[in-house]
């Protein structure tokens, strides 16, 4: 597949993350840093609102694997809402990107998905397994054994969804440019960390384009 070269100051960065480790909080910092949207369960509002659908209906079928018991596919049309939401997901954020659109985009298979496009660079956001229970047991409320039981549930639905959907395997640090323990620094260390890899990157894309 051919690179879609889009707007030469084009950014895309994809946030791949592990339950409790802080990814989203993350996203949100580095859209907030550079001034471009957040993509992540808003999509759902936004897919909703043009095709008149409730956003309460969809979001239960968000980043969830298709439940290949219930589901059946036909003439290549699925039964499945988790898989057509999918598609429409992926549909919608490409679309975004290949109008020259910089943003930060949560999970939903962005790495993959996205990975011809010249502005991307992927993150993967991980967690020492403590750090991540004592995150999860303040937001949510809950006692060590029932926050690791959330935590594991969760990213067992992450990486089913996106190996459904995708060759690489989730969390694979082969398949992003860069994979960081946020427990190591903290959420806003993390950050820091990830501008200023963001920034060497940009500054050397624009070196690039100049050498053309």
């Amino acid at each position: 597949m051919s690179t879609h070269t889009g707007n030469a100051g084009q950014m895309i960065l994809s946030v791949g993350r592990e339950f409790g480790s802080g990814g989203h909080e993350i996203a949100e910092a580095l859209a907030s840093h550079y001034g471009i949207p957040l993509y992540d369960r808003n999509l759902i509002f936004q897919i909703a609102k043009e095709n008149g659908l409730e956003s309460e209906d969809l979001a239960r079928y968000d980043e969830r694997p298709r439940n290949v018991f219930l589901s059946r596919t036909v003439n290549g049309y699925s039964s499945s809402m988790q898989e057509n939401l999918a598609h429409i997901e992926f549909d919608y954020y490409r679309k975004k990107a290949e109008s020259g659109e910089s943003f930060v985009i949560v999970g939903r298979c962005s790495e993959t998905k996205l990975k011809d496009m010249k502005g991307l660079i992927s993150i993967f956001v991980l967690g020492d397994t403590a750090a991540k229970i004592s995150r999860v047991k303040e937001i949510y409320l809950l006692n060590d054994n029932d926050a690791l039981k959330l935590m594991k549930r969760r990213d067992q639905q992450r990486k089913n969804y996106h190996n459904y959907y995708c060759e690489g395997k989730w969390g694979d640090s082969r398949n992003y440019d860069l994979s960081i323990n946020s427990s190591k620094l903290g959420v806003e260390g993390t950050t820091a960390c990830l501008i200023h890899y963001i920034d060497a990157r940009r500054a050397a894309g624009s070196a690039d384009a100049k050498a053309e």
